[in-house]
């Protein structure tokens, strides 16, 4: 029998929206050549492959390109599957081992809440290619440990976005984050993620990048816990609230599909 993989749409309640990641579930460590080939055949912005070590789980994510350090939307739909295939108690907390220290999540009703780092953002000077690409005045330019954030001045020139994919891709950074204050009294703050330099030119919904998101609206909205959007075409909604060094980002995921690699 192959390696069975599962493919989660996270960050959505319903299936066909969020952002999709592929799942492996193995029963020991893989060759990373190996992992890479199979991200790159699901050409999923991020599959997520994890074996148990004692009461954890050791956890890697691959973009189609590129290894990353950090992937909220694909550590979701491994927790999802732990609990959804009773590999866990559904009161019993995910916790993975990561290039990003220990991930916890939580079950919430129908809702998961991970514990990650926060990865403030710091003001910087933008690359040329940043502010060519994106042909928009910010209202404010920073870097956190993986990412650019860039603030404009309203939600509809967010959705308005056409990037220029290609010198995006110059930028220096694993993506870059567009964010504005939402116009929709449901969400607190909207965003879209670029990452063509790792192989998605737009990643539909983005766990990870809510780590700097988060404290940086926290600071503007003297808000602990938020409601935010992410406004790509499949779109994304997450919870999130900061806790000192750390946020907890929550979401819902859905099961879409179930197969089998049949390759070595």
């Amino acid at each position: 029998m192959g390696q069975q993989i599962i493919q989660v749409d996270s960050f959505t309640d319903r299936p066909f929206a969020g952002n999709p990641a592929a799942v492996c579930l193995m029963s020991g460590p893989a060759e990373e050549g190996w992992m890479q080939a199979v991200a790159r055949e699901m050409n999923l912005s991020n599959t997520a492959f994890f074996y148990p070590d004692g009461d954890r789980y050791q956890l890697r994510w691959f973009t189609p390109r590129a290894e990353v350090e950090l992937c909220g939307h694909a550590t979701l739909a491994s927790a999802h599957v732990l609990w959804q295939d009773g590999h866990l108690a559904l009161d019993e907390a995910a916790r993975f081992i990561t290039k990003s220290g220990e991930l916890v999540a939580r079950r919430d009703g129908d809702w998961i809440e991970m514990d990650f780092p926060a990865t403030p953002v710091q003001e910087a000077a933008a690359p040329a290619e940043l502010s060519s690409a994106l042909d928009v005045v910010p209202k404010f330019v920073g870097k956190s440990k993986f990412d650019y954030l860039v603030e404009i001045d309203s939600e509809q020139t967010l959705r308005a976005l056409k990037p220029d994919f290609g010198l995006l891709a110059q930028v220096p950074s694993r993506a870059v984050i567009v964010t504005a204050a939402s116009a929709d009294q449901k969400y607190d703050f909207v965003s879209r993620c670029f990452a063509p330099s790792v192989g998605v030119p737009e990643d539909p919904a983005t766990g990870s990048t809510h780590c700097a998101l988060g404290p940086y609206w926290s600071l503007r909205l003297g808000k602990q816990s938020m409601a935010a959007c992410q406004a790509s075409e499949r779109g994304g909604v997450l919870r999130v609230t900061v806790d000192g060094e750390r946020v907890r980002l929550g979401g819902q995921a859905v099961t879409v599909l179930r197969g089998e690699l049949v390759s070595p």
